[in-house]
């Protein structure tokens, strides 16, 4: 009788999947708490975060890599996507070399409108609020930002209740950003006491930190008592990262044939801060031209009203593109032959728009549509690098474009002054410098106890 066959016994497949998932979670747990856990550690806590494309979660992403890589140990605390990205989902948690990055759940309540955002920041807060007391007590230097508006409020509390020393990033100044926009007065009781918020918070600061001069001069008009330690320190972009391109090189200009077209790009968020009728306004002037072509590339608040106006109108040399990846932007950014960077009349010194710094590391000129007391009128002109149009200045702007146009050794000659301004200006290692000189005169020299 021939032996019977023995078939090896093997395991179920997704257990072991499941096993092998569990295993290498621990065991990277364990490698941070015992290779890193006695060491001063910087929380950096940002509603937003790559791969979110909202910028402060780009900027944030590339700030904490660079700072860990210097050797400092960071912790991340962020949502989920939830404001613009192609996959709503990413890895709650992520190990990375003296990095960790933590994600909550969330809420993606009307992520496009003020009402949907202040919930779904509401909602964020809670969520990490137990969290942030946990590192508290580890003796975390903490970094809020303003994304929601109202974190540094939960940072000032959480002081309040453990001395937990802290920073803020101001990327925007509220109220004055929402009183400026028409949402509430400013005279609404909850203005007065968000002023009064800010007073606390500022005062309680270990450093505050605005992307530009305006913004600390409106800072220091409500809250003058805080000037040693106001820092102005810009938004920035990698010019090893993001060069300039020749079109017939650039995968990106073929892929949406731009080769023969003179494009005037707006890349980013389109939101209510930006002024991006006298753009739309510019683009009648030139629709008979069939070489210049608006693109515009992201979304936002305006989006959906940008495109109604473009179908009324009946602009048939507009073209809207949504927010592309991270390693796709060189291409993008460098598919330009003038960039666009715009602030509405009411945004003056509340808001830096971050897109500038892309801009000038692709080499681009820069047309910059803004009040005239605005800080980028100064910039363009005085560097060089492009040229200022007052809000509502539509003849002006398409005249310059076709200007531009027939000139193209001017053109190139703008965008290589801008790439030297953010070169000597706003490289990463120059702004990564400045954050680390502050952040390392407030680290603690030792952690209170040990805790993931």
């Amino acid at each position: 009788m021939a032996d019977a066959q023995v078939l090896p016994l093997t395991p179920n497949a997704p257990a072991l999947t499941l096993l092998q998932r569990i295993k290498s979670k621990l065991r990277h747990r364990w490698q941070w708490r015992v290779s890193r856990s006695r060491q001063p550690r910087l929380s950096v806590v940002s509603q937003f975060f790559s791969p979110d494309f909202a910028a402060t979660g780009q900027l944030l992403e590339d700030l904490t890599n660079r700072l860990s890589a210097s050797g400092l140990q960071v912790q991340i605390l962020s949502g989920m996507p939830a404001y613009a990205y192609t996959s709503s989902h990413a890895k709650r948690i992520e190990f990375k070399p003296n990095r960790c990055i933590r994600r909550t759940s969330a809420s993606r309540f009307w992520p496009r409108r003020i009402r949907g955002r202040a919930v779904n920041g509401v909602l964020y807060c809670l969520r990490i609020c137990l969290r942030l007391l946990r590192y508290s007590r580890r003796g975390d230097l903490i970094l809020y930002t303003t994304e929601p508006p109202y974190l540094p409020l939960l940072g000032w509390l959480i002081h309040r209740l453990t001395t937990t020393p802290y920073l803020v990033l101001l990327y925007d100044l509220y109220p004055d950003v929402l009183v400026e926009l028409g949402v509430i007065q400013h005279q609404h009781p909850l203005t007065r006491l968000w002023r009064q918020i800010n007073q606390w918070v500022f005062a309680d600061a270990q450093e505050l930190i605005v992307l530009s001069g305006p913004m600390a001069e409106r800072v220091l008009r409500s809250a003058p008592t805080v000037a040693s330690k106001l820092n102005v320190i810009p938004s920035w972009a990698d010019p090893d990262q993001i060069k300039p391109i020749p079109k017939a090189e650039n995968w990106f200009v073929r892929k949406h044939q731009l080769q023969t077209r003179f494009t005037v790009l707006y890349s980013g968020n389109q939101g209510r801060c930006h002024d991006l009728v006298t753009v739309l306004a510019a683009a009648t002037r030139l629709q008979h031209d069939d070489q210049v072509h608006f693109l515009f590339v992201g979304g936002g608040p305006q989006n959906e009203h940008l495109r109604l106006l473009v179908d009324r109108w009946s602009l048939s040399n507009c073209q809207f593109l949504p927010y592309q990846e991270l390693s796709d932007l060189p291409y993008s950014l460098a598919s330009a032959d003038l960039a666009l960077v715009t602030l509405s009349v009411q945004s003056e010194g509340l808001v830096a728009p971050s897109k500038l710094y892309g801009h000038l590391a692709a080499g681009t000129p820069i047309a910059a549509v803004t009040p005239a007391s605005s800080y980028l009128h100064q910039l363009v002109e005085d560097e060089g690098c492009g040229r200022w149009f007052a809000n509502g200045d539509a003849d002006g702007l398409a005249s310059w474009i076709l200007d531009l146009k027939r000139n193209p050794a001017d053109a190139r000659a703008m965008g290589a002054a801008g790439r030297k301004l953010l070169q000597r200006t706003a490289s990463p290692q120059i702004v990564v410098d400045q954050y680390r000189m502050l952040i390392q005169a407030h680290l603690p020299a030792q952690p209170a106890e040990q805790h993931l």
